[in-house]
């Protein structure tokens, strides 16, 4: 955990930040023994930071936890909701950490949802520039033709903006329905769903399967469990891979 020195004396209860500012710019900080600069970045549990000679001890720290859901169809992705509708926090009040949703599922959709308490991780997670893939697995009605796949393929106009290619693979069809993986690398409101409108195509049913080289696997719908944190740090140290593998 990294943040500006500023802020850790801040939070220390030391002065406003701009007052640390200046106490930083007299020379009156020290970080492991070194006179701080404005612009330093400290770990506020791991650093010796000294103001006018006094230590500084950080506030306890925090026990992130970071959760994967499956989300079941029927529940709004927020933590409360004033008209009464299911949430997704009816599902994890048995956690005692106040987590939130990283990124949104819609109402009809199911499948991973991430949940956390770490901004940091969140922000990692839902960044557009990190372009984290993720994976549906997308039941379409009455099928998909070899032109819309490429449609979908190089990006479409949807809402006055052209969406990023998507890889679209065809699992399985059947008479009248189609079943496809669909992977996208951004996170534009119900775009899979947008898509499939614009090509006249029903979606039936939508799963988020994967985020990134994490996937759902047999968690069953309305049930969580902790990330490993090999889970972890593959979302947040490699989370761009040049491309989603897709296995035969």
């Amino acid at each position: 955990m990294i943040i500006r020195l500023q802020k850790m004396m801040a939070d220390c209860g030391v002065a406003s930040r701009r007052k640390c500012e200046e106490l930083i710019a007299q020379g009156k900080v020290k970080v492991n023994g070194v006179v701080a600069e404005i612009g330093d970045k400290v770990d506020p549990y791991n650093d010796k930071v000294f103001v006018n000679g006094k230590k500084l001890t950080a506030a306890a720290k925090p026990k992130y936890r970071y959760i994967m859901l499956h989300k079941p169809r029927g529940y709004i992705t927020t933590m409360n909701d004033e008209r009464g509708r299911k949430c997704v926090a009816e599902l994890v009040k048995d956690i005692p950490e106040r987590i939130y949703p990283v990124g949104r599922l819609d109402r009809d959709s199911e499948g991973m949802l991430l949940m956390t308490n770490d901004g940091e991780f969140a922000n990692i997670i839902t960044h557009p520039k990190k372009h984290i893939y993720k994976v549906y697995r997308v039941t379409v009605r009455p099928g998909i033709t070899e032109d819309q796949i490429v449609e979908m393929s190089v990006g479409m106009e949807i809402d006055g903006y052209k969406t990023a290619p998507a890889e679209v693979r065809v699992i399985q069809k059947q008479e009248g329905r189609a079943v496809l993986e669909i992977v996208l690398r951004e996170g534009r409101n119900r775009q899979i769903r947008k898509m499939c409108e614009k090509l006249g195509i029903e979606v039936a049913r939508l799963k988020r399967t994967a985020v990134g080289q994490v996937k759902l696997g047999m968690l069953q719908p309305g049930k969580w469990r902790e990330l490993t944190k090999e889970e972890v740090k593959k979302l947040t140290a490699n989370p761009n891979p040049s491309r989603h593998v897709v296995k035969k």
